[in-house]
């Protein structure tokens, strides 16, 4: 492991055309989540696989679900389809508070198209009779997921994507809040941050990267920059900012056309800004979108309260740990821990155990533990999936810590014996 280097992350704002399309699929899930609730159905009956494309006063809403009766309705020959009326209002309400309200790209202008259809039998026959047979739903497709968690900031991140994160998230608030100049910048923008570590922990910024959409045109990158500067000193707080650190605040120039208007957006492209900014591997899979018999979402939730919950009890200062599934099979194919070299007086394999002891790792069991069957995704899409704090509503308990004392009691046990 290098101990002095230089490492970059970026992320990008939830008026970003990615970010659009996944706060649009989000919010169908939560609509779906919220609708079951509503009619009695059972959440845990509950499946979607959302994807959104955005373009110039354009949606598509496309994927499968299993609706609740209150999102059908029937076809002139009597036949029950998808009614797309709610689909849209929840598309449209989603770029009204992201704040698009453009020639291009309007929340009550464009065009919506729902193209949901039934879910797949084959794959509902994986995940539901698997129950039949083993106990457990088996999980909604085969993968590798990953979780990590370190030392670098308060809420267990790396430095990179935690401050990028926190810049563009202070920026939205301050433009959504209209006060001043900063009530013009758009909804679309990007951030970049490049930390020096020496010793292996952080020790200053060497370059900021902000990219961000402005409604006045009369405005160039040193306008720009004298209204961002003060919400990014505020975002980096204690990190130090070298004196040579080089800035790049709007470096092409003026940037007016944002969002879906000035390039298309797809659900599921920027998986590396949800996670961890590229500090740790990604297994691939989207996770916006989805309900949690995805082993792509609910697995990764899973991973990252289990590598934060390590972390946390001082077991070790920095953790990855990787789940594989196989689809229709309810138990993950494999458990693996990497401490990387930062244990405290255990090994990986007493954290493997542990970890085997102490949570169920089927979609059943995450589910249950996590208590994921609620409309609390809307808030993910956006600004990462991780280093949040978890909402009395239930969103981002896969951030809570409370497997910290089991944990560290399951390892002395293992010792012991």
């Amino acid at each position: 492991m290098r101990a002095n280097y230089l490492f970059t992350s970026e992320s990008v704002a939830e008026g970003h055309p990615d970010k659009v399309c996944d706060r649009i699929s989000d919010e169908i899930v939560d609509l779906v989540y919220r609708e079951a609730a509503k009619t009695g159905v059972n959440p845990w009956g509950v499946r979607i696989a959302c994807e959104t494309l955005a373009t110039t006063n354009r949606v598509v809403i496309a994927g499968e679900v299993r609706l609740p009766p209150s999102l059908m309705k029937k076809d002139k020959d009597g036949k029950d389809v998808i009614n797309p009326s709610k689909f849209k209002a929840a598309a449209r309400r989603a770029i009204k508070d992201i704040g698009y309200e453009q020639d291009g790209f309007h929340w009550k202008t464009a065009k919506i198209d729902v193209l949901l259809h039934s879910q797949s039998a084959d794959i509902a026959q994986g995940v539901d009779s698997a129950a039949d047979q083993q106990g457990d739903e088996g999980a909604g497709d085969q993968g590798i997921m990953f979780g990590y968690a370190c030392k670098e900031t308060p809420d267990l991140m790396p430095a990179p994507i935690y401050y990028s994160h926190k810049i563009l998230q202070l920026l939205a608030t301050a433009r959504k809040k209209g006060d001043g100049d900063v009530a013009k910048l758009g909804p679309d923008a990007k951030s970049q941050v490049t930390v020096r570590y020496v010793n292996g922990k952080p020790a200053e910024v060497t370059s900021i990267v902000l990219s961000t959409q402005h409604l006045d045109e009369s405005w160039d990158s040193k306008k720009v920059r004298a209204v961002v500067e003060p919400y990014i000193l505020e975002a980096l707080g204690d990190l130090p900012i070298a004196d040579d650190c080089k800035w790049y605040i709007n470096p092409t120039g003026k940037f007016v056309i944002g969002g879906p208007d000035g390039d298309a957006g797809l659900t599921g492209r920027k998986i590396i800004v949800d996670t961890y900014g590229g500090a740790a591997p990604h297994g691939g899979g989207a996770f916006s979108g989805k309900d949690t018999t995805k082993v792509d979402r609910s697995a990764a939730y899973a991973a990252r309260y289990l590598a934060k919950n390590v972390v946390a009890a001082g077991l070790s200062d920095r953790c990855t740990i990787q789940l594989s599934y196989a689809i229709g099979v309810a138990q993950p194919l494999s458990i693996y821990v990497d401490l990387h070299g930062t244990g405290k007086g255990v090994t990986e394999d007493q954290v493997e155990a542990a970890i085997r002891k102490n949570m169920d790792l089927s979609p059943t069991g995450i589910r249950r533990h996590l208590d994921l069957n609620k409309p609390i995704y809307a808030k993910t899409s956006a600004y990462g999936h991780f280093g949040r704090k978890a909402g009395r509503d239930g969103s981002f308990s896969w951030e809570r810590t409370d497997l910290v004392k089991a944990l560290k009691e399951a390892v002395k046990v293992k010792e012991a014996a």
